[in-house]
């Protein structure tokens, strides 16, 4: 856990000032676990259409930053299924800088997503998440998600099989949903 939250703040990031941090973070985990399903490392140029996407669909891109704005991770949240009908349900992503993890960044910034999805007014938070990995599915039963599903053997990286697991919030926005 942090030892103080005062050493930590949360801002929007952007594409000049955190592209090469957020694609560093992006990488280590590609290259070093299952929690992205990618074999290669992403060039630098998939930053400028990952920035945009998310600047035109007005999703957030959160970071935790530290006294000296130091990037030590973000979170976002991108589309669920490219159906009307999906439009107040989001998947969200958090990813933590190596050095950084173990110490309750990724609990900051999922509050700080499921204040925003609120603010937004969506109605579900989606987190797809490998099945090994213990501490985010943790992270997501404390904060109030629930088990909605496991895919058996869906993915193939480091020479095995891997399952990923459906975790669901429900918040009591949208307010007034209509259709269309």
């Amino acid at each position: 856990m942090l030892s103080s939250q005062s050493e930590i703040r949360l801002i929007n990031c952007s594409e000049s000032e955190h592209a090469s941090v957020i694609l560093d973070i992006l990488n280590e985990a590609i290259i070093h676990s299952t929690a992205l399903y990618d074999y290669h490392l992403r060039p630098m140029d998939t930053m400028k259409s990952w920035f945009e996407t998310k600047s035109k669909n007005d999703f957030p891109v959160i970071g935790a930053i530290d006294a000296s704005g130091n990037l030590l991770g973000f979170a976002s949240w991108g589309t669920f299924r490219a159906f009307p009908a999906y439009k107040y349900t989001v998947e969200h992503s958090v990813y933590i800088q190596k050095e950084s993890r173990g110490r309750g960044l990724s609990k900051i910034l999922m509050n700080e997503l499921i204040k925003r999805a609120r603010e937004s007014q969506l109605h579900v938070l989606v987190g797809c998440i490998d099945a090994s990995n213990e501490a985010s599915i943790s992270l997501h039963e404390k904060l109030g998600f629930h088990h909605v599903g496991t895919f058996d053997q869906i993915g193939f990286k480091f020479g095995r099989w891997l399952d990923v697991v459906f975790y669901q919030l429900n918040l009591d926005t949208p307010l007034n949903p209509i259709d269309g």
